[in-house]
């Protein structure tokens, strides 16, 4: 693991000299070997209190993907370097947390990886707004995590160690639940703590809005699966609570989607209500309740980052995110409307898509856990349907307002969407080691 790390690290001198497509080839052949190396279901590779398993391995090779989007995104950008050494610095960070078996590295890299974050939201946001959103996300994670440093510092006074395989613990104390899972509930986000998503997705450039949806929001379903291994019975005599708030708040936000006039925006929040899916289905305590939460952040994190980049596309070339403004998208931009038609899809789990996978998983693990819930699950399913077609039919039929002119997308735009749809389609190729 430490190999790894030192990848990173003399990765540095590269995008000092603004060499972004050698950065990304070496990034790419990180994730190939990675690939190639395979994992087991209990921790492996084990140096300096870093090791992969299952869960860490997948989101490792989903972090190397994103990251190789998000150089492809910047191509054309100003402060290219700058950005790289950004890029570079996020990837380090998520592979520490998705890499840890110390509870101590996991916060510190949580809170570290706020800088990076925070710098490119300022550095290369569009408005003066920009400001507000990065305070938002500052002092959302800066207030929920503060308590979980004191939690930590008293289990180790008692425990004498905070790593994982030392901590089963026994004990039902509400307010030590309640600090450990807030944490992780804010980065997912949660419904009535997702304030700081759309104001952050919104200002973030595009890049940022690719991290943010493909990576950033999986801390927190990784914490909580976790978390959930060292308190289990703490997590089984309250998960009624977070099952029912996520329940009715996914409900919620699916309606609100409806009303939306920004696309950037409906796609934010879309991506709450998907994460209120996936705590529904890690408070079951179930094996496929898990194993369908684990497929939707995967194909979570394909599908909205994939919409978020073509949605940039659209924005470069008309310089408007309004529904009202652009109509008509199928006719200037006819082959992005195929991908941004499968994009929508497989958002709304058509086969052959890993979400449709996960979306029976998810229904088979609630129904074992409260059988009436499945109908409001199939309601919040037909309203993810309904905010979808709004979305494409809104972009993308209607008459053009202007003069007719037509426009194709680059083979390096065409590249990066199509990255995006293929393992939502080949999952096997990309997950292979968690079945």
């Amino acid at each position: 693991m430490i190999s790894l790390i030192l990848i990173f690290l003399f990765l540095i001198p590269l995008c000092l000299g603004n060499f972004h497509l050698l950065t990304q080839f070496f990034l790419m052949l990180t994730y190939i070997y990675m690939l190639y190396s395979g994992s087991f279901p209990y921790f492996s590779k084990i140096s300096y209190l870093l090791g992969i398993d299952s869960l860490s391995y997948t989101l490792i090779l989903l972090t190397l993907l994103i990251s190789s989007f998000m150089i492809i995104s910047i191509i054309g950008y100003e402060w290219i370097p700058l950005f790289l050494i950004v890029n570079i610095s996020l990837v380090f960070f998520l592979f520490i947390i998705f890499s840890s078996l110390d509870f101590l590295y996991i916060y510190i890299s949580f809170e570290f990886i706020l800088v990076p974050l925070v710098i490119l939201i300022l550095g290369w946001g569009y408005q003066p707004e920009r400001l507000i959103s990065g305070l938002y996300l500052f002092f959302y994670t800066l207030l929920v995590s503060l308590p979980l440093f004191f939690i930590l510092v008293n289990i180790y006074m008692r425990v004498g160690s905070i790593f994982f395989d030392y901590l089963i613990f026994n004990m039902d104390f509400f307010i030590i639940h309640f600090i450990l899972l807030i944490v992780f509930m804010v980065k997912l986000p949660m419904c009535f703590l997702h304030y700081w998503l759309p104001k952050a997705h919104v200002q973030a450039p595009v890049s940022g809005s690719i991290i943010l949806a493909g990576l950033m929001l999986k801390i927190g379903g990784y914490g909580l699966i976790r978390s959930m291994t060292l308190f289990e019975f703490m997590y089984i005599n309250y998960s009624y609570i977070w099952f029912s708030v996520s329940l009715v708040g996914s409900l919620i936000i699916s309606i609100v989607c409806l009303i939306q006039s920004d696309i950037k925006c409906l796609v934010a929040y879309s991506s709450i209500c998907h994460m209120g899916i996936v705590i529904i289905g890690l408070c079951t305590i179930r094996y496929w309740g898990l194993l369908g939460s684990l497929l939707l952040i995967l194909g979570h994190g394909f599908c909205s980052s994939g919409l978020f980049y073509i949605r940039n596309l659209l924005y470069i070339r008309r310089g408007r995110r309004r529904f009202y403004i652009n109509k008509g998208l199928s006719i200037f931009i006819p082959r992005g409307s195929i991908v941004f038609f499968m994009l929508c899809s497989f958002n709304i789990r058509c086969p052959p898509s890993l979400n449709f996978i996960r979306e029976l998983i998810i229904i088979i693990s609630i129904l074992g856990f409260w059988s009436v819930s499945s109908f409001f699950f199939i309601f919040i399913s037909f309203l993810c349907a309904c905010f979808r077609y709004y979305l494409y039919s809104y972009s993308q039929h209607g008459l053009y307002r202007t003069l007719y002119r037509f426009s194709s997308l680059t083979l390096m735009e065409f590249l990066c969407l199509y990255i995006h749809i293929f393992p939502l389609v080949f999952f096997r190729l990309f997950i292979c080691s968690i079945f």
